[in-house]
This record gives C-alpha cells, sequence and structure tokens, in this order.
C-alpha cells in the first residue's frame, strides 16, 4: 500500500550570496550634478621657476619687462563630464503570490534583492573598470603573480604613487580573491602593517598604508590581480536613486516595483597617475 507523504513549504528564502559595495572607499562625490547633466572642471597650467634678474642697468643687452621672468598668461582648459548611465528595472509582485508563498514573494523584500544582487553589482564594476580604464600606459603592468613576488608588485605599485605625489594617506588596495590569497600566504606579509581586526567597508586589512579590499572577480577587469588607487583620482557620483512600490495600480493586481539610478564614475585628467592597474598574466593563459 503506497502511503502519500506530506509536503511542507518553510517560511524561507534561499537567496544568493551577493558581496555589498566594494568602491565606497576608492572614489570619491567631490562635484554636485544637481540641476545639470555636464559638469565641467578646470584644469589650470602652472608657472616656470626663473632665476631673478638682479643688478640690469642701461649696459644690459635686453632690459626685461619684469625681474622675475616672462610674463605669461596661465592657461585653463575644462574637462567635461557628463553622465552616461541611465538605468532602470520594473517587476510586479502578485498579490496571489504574496499570500500563498507565506509572503516569501513580497515587494519590499524583493527590492532589497534587486538593490544587493544586481544594482550595486553593477554600479561596481563600472566603475572598477573606468577605473583601470583611466590608469596611463605605463601605470598598467602584467606579470605572473605567485606567492614570491606578490609583495613586491605591490610595493612596486606604491612606489609608482609616491614618485607621483600621491598622497600616502587613504590609498586603497583592490585585490581579487586570487591575488589576496597569494598575498597571505607570501612570507613577506609579516614585515607589513595588515591587521586582521580591520573589516568595516570591505577593507580586510592594510598594506604599505593602502586600505586592502577583497573585490569578486566578476566585478574586476579580466585577469585583474589588483588595482591601488586613491580616492581623489576617481568621481563617483549617483545622481538619482528612485525606487518605489506602487500599490493596486491598473496595471496589476498586486505592487509594481520600478526604480531607476542615474550614475557614472570619471577619473580625473590631472590624477590618473595615481592608479596602478596589475594584470595577472597567469590567469589569462
Amino acid at each position: 500500500m503506497s502511503v502519500s507523504l506530506a509536503t511542507v513549504f518553510k517560511p524561507y528564502t534561499d537567496e544568493v550570496f551577493k558581496a555589498e559595495s566594494k568602491t565606497a572607499l576608492c572614489t570619491n562625490t567631490d562635484f554636485d550634478w544637481t540641476g545639470a547633466h555636464t559638469v565641467k572642471v578646470y584644469k589650470v597650467t602652472t608657472a616656470t621657476m626663473n632665476n631673478y634678474g638682479r643688478n640690469v642697468d642701461e649696459n644690459a643687452e635686453t632690459v626685461p619687462v619684469s625681474r622675475y621672468g616672462a610674463l605669461l598668461d596661465l592657461a585653463a582648459t575644462t574637462e567635461e563630464l557628463t553622465l552616461a548611465k541611465d538605468r532602470s528595472f520594473i517587476f510586479n509582485v502578485d498579490k496571489l503570490d504574496t499570500d500563498e508563498t507565506a509572503s516569501n514573494v513580497e515587494a519590499a523584500s524583493a527590492l532589497a534583492r534587486q538593490l544587493r544582487n544586481v544594482i550595486i553589482p553593477e554600479i561596481d564594476t563600472y566603475t572598477i573598470g573606468k577605473i583601470a580604464a583611466g590608469a596611463p600606459a605605463d601605470n598598467k603592468k602584467q606579470a605572473v603573480l605567485t606567492v614570491d613576488n606578490i609583495y613586491e608588485k605591490i610595493l612596486d605599485a606604491s612606489q609608482i604613487l609616491d614618485d607621483a605625489e600621491v598622497p600616502d594617506t587613504e590609498r586603497v588596495l583592490l585585490m581579487s580573491a586570487g591575488a589576496y590569497a597569494l598575498l597571505k600566504q607570501s612570507t613577506a606579509l609579516d614585515n607589513c602593517d595588515v591587521g586582521a581586526d580591520v573589516r568595516m567597508n570591505g577593507v580586510v586589512g592594510y598594506l604599505d598604508g593602502a586600505a586592502v579590499v577583497k573585490v569578486p572577480a566578476n566585478r574586476l577587469p579580466a585577469n585583474c590581480g589588483f588595482i591601488m588607487t586613491h580616492p581623489a583620482c576617481t568621481v563617483a557620483p549617483v545622481k538619482l536613486e528612485d525606487y518605489n512600490i506602487h500599490v493596486d495600480t491598473p496595471l496589476s493586481s498586486g505592487s509594481v516595483v520600478t526604480g531607476r539610478v542615474c550614475y557614472d564614475a570619471f577619473v580625473l585628467d590631472n590624477k590618473k597617475n595615481g592608479i596602478v592597474v596589475h594584470t595577472d598574466a597567469a590567469a589569462g593563459s
């Protein structure tokens, strides 16, 4: 005789693992796009240093207009930063679906899931891609990363920033999980100031003064081992974040959830030398 076994649905949703944003520390929001879609930033040149013209008399071949050197105007050009990403989504949560799934299908939690699983990863991936693309050619390095050389390559990147006079404070080291695993195995790690107790904002430690942030590989450019940068290099505005739950509209019996986010990321031309990108050659082989 066959027996019909009971099936029970528990009030639990098997959520997908998703990391929070990884770009808050390595970008800034210094400019205000309120009331505008484009911001222009001035770049002003500086003057050269001269030898002061002392003791000029009537016997001099030429009498300069100024004892300080040639009197020239400073040049001023502009960078134009226009927002390019205007993204949106819409979905429906049916009333019966909410009722018959013990509220596991519910508008507010679905919106939170959309933010966590879709929007944050998209903005992170785009922003990190713009940071990497904005690095000058000489700052884009490639080598096979190993346990023996990972620490040396990071110090090389730090030296590049030092030579470019990038501030020592607030530097950020974005690392793939693979590169970070190599670093953890490196004996040279004992000589740096990594603190295992630092976990806020995704920071897993400090290395040569830079906050180390471990980033999922799918948010990094292909085969990227690590990126060292400073938040002053990249402006990452999110001009509009508009998320709504519309209940009992003529469109459906339930809740229509809509969202729109307008964002972008810009590497400033005078600060691009503060970015070093290191590609792991082994990852692409």
